[in-house]
């Protein structure tokens, strides 16, 4: 695996630019190379800002009509409400690109747990044509950090860390809503590209523990981001990069 890329962006605004111009221009080399591009989103407050620039200022930077649209994970709440990842990613995206329904393919939160995450292996297997042991490898996947050094929905101590064969799990976290559905990290490592973005001085000790820390996955769960035969970029902000040692 190589070495995390690092992208050190003066703000928030510039992170949310820089975003969706590697967003873009993933999107245009998917489709150039294999005629569609696997966009797997992340919920929270920085990829929006992204999504939001994504549906206008660079809606015409991408075909989206080629674009196969899916989620690393989901709180376990209907789509239409507010801590939905797949609510924030439709009203500040989704709904402004005029999708064919086909192209959009979200967990659903509002079925009981286990049932939504092996309907969501089989959504996976579907559209991606896998086989029995293999795992989908998106274009891109999007991540984000929480400040106690979660990702996905893969949470410090939580077992989901040393999934080797399930796709999709449901969890119970220590956080509102609790229930949730979450990719594993065998499909995380299988992607070709995964961008991470943080923004913030509240997460700049989870950025320096993550990339600098010891090796501890069940301590700090993003560790375990590291794809087999892709690149990981992180895209950071200067307040989230601040305690990170000079390179």
């Amino acid at each position: 695996m190589s070495e995390p890329k690092l992208i050190i962006l003066n703000d928030k605004q510039d992170l949310y630019v820089r975003a969706a111009e590697e967003t873009a221009h993933i999107a245009g080399e998917a489709i150039c190379t294999h005629g569609e591009f696997t966009f797997c989103l992340s919920g929270g407050s920085t990829p929006a800002g992204t999504y939001d620039l994504l549906a206008t200022r660079f809606h015409l930077s991408v075909d989206w009509k080629e674009v196969q649209f899916f989620w690393g994970d989901e709180r376990c709440v209907p789509p239409d409400h507010p801590e939905s990842n797949y609510g924030m990613a439709n009203r500040t995206m989704l709904s402004k690109l005029g999708l064919r329904p086909d192209q959009v393919h979200r967990m659903r939160g509002e079925e009981p747990p286990d049932k939504a995450a092996i309907a969501y292996e089989d959504e996976l297997r579907k559209q991606f044509g896998l086989g029995a042991g293999e795992f989908p490898r998106f274009d891109l996947l999007m991540l984000g950090l929480g400040d106690n050094r979660h990702t996905a929905s893969l949470f410090p101590g939580d077992p989901a860390i040393h999934e080797t064969q399930r796709m999709v799990v449901a969890v119970e976290v220590d956080a509102d809503p609790p229930k949730r559905l979450s990719i594993t990290p065998p499909v995380i490592n299988n992607a070709q590209i995964v961008m991470f973005l943080v923004s913030g001085q509240g997460k700049a000790a989870a950025v320096k523990d993550v990339l600098e820390g010891p090796r501890d996955p069940d301590k700090f769960p993003a560790q375990i981001v590291a794809p087999h035969n892709g690149e990981v970029i992180w895209i950071l902000d200067k307040a989230a990069a601040s305690l990170l040692s000079p390179r």
